[in-house]
């Protein structure tokens, strides 16, 4: 009986939902993207794209111009589509020839939630999302599906620790001690 009355408003009080905790900024902080140089130019070979793929076994690159601001992104599904499948040589083509531009590409503001992040990419299909900063329209990042993945198994296995504390009786605040 006090399970079922109590227990649900000590979770509503005490576990926050990640939906609205976790923004884009946040997860980008936790990203395999956030260590690395993730920006290729847009007058680099799509070979050398290739090779950082590669190298750093990620999926995305930011597409940067002469001046270093971002303009764009490569992904190994461009390089699939219009270079691989078609038999072109990437050793002869462009990053700026295979790369999708401007409006096409879909952003997660910089306090987006983990959730509107989520919806972008699936709502649009795709596995990487630049980050802008609200104020000046500057690149912060990139994130990942995996990487929105990984928060979110984060914060289901934090809920798991506190409600197997709050079950044992451990702590007034549910943390694991």
């Amino acid at each position: 009986m006090f399970a079922s009355r109590i227990l649900p408003t000590i979770c509503r009080r005490n576990f926050s939902s990640i939906k609205n905790t976790v923004s884009a900024v946040n997860v980008f902080q936790n990203s395999c993207y956030h260590k690395i140089d993730f920006k290729i130019n847009e007058d680099r070979l799509v070979k050398e794209a290739v090779t950082r793929f590669t190298a750093f076994n990620i999926g995305c690159l930011a597409v940067t111009d002469k001046n270093n601001k971002v303009i764009g992104v490569c992904s190994e599904r461009d390089y699939i589509t219009k270079v691989a499948s078609l038999h072109k040589d990437a050793n002869s083509m462009k990053v700026k020839d295979i790369c999708t531009y401007g409006p096409q590409i879909i952003i997660a503001r910089q306090d987006d939630t983990l959730e509107t992040c989520m919806n972008k990419m699936m709502f649009k299909d795709i596995r990487h999302l630049l980050i802008i900063d609200d104020k000046n329209e500057e690149f912060i990042g990139m994130i990942s599906i995996k990487d929105l993945i990984k928060e979110i198994m984060k914060n289901k296995n934090d809920i798991i620790t506190r409600l197997n504390d709050f079950n044992l009786g451990k702590g007034a605040f549910f943390g694991s001690e």
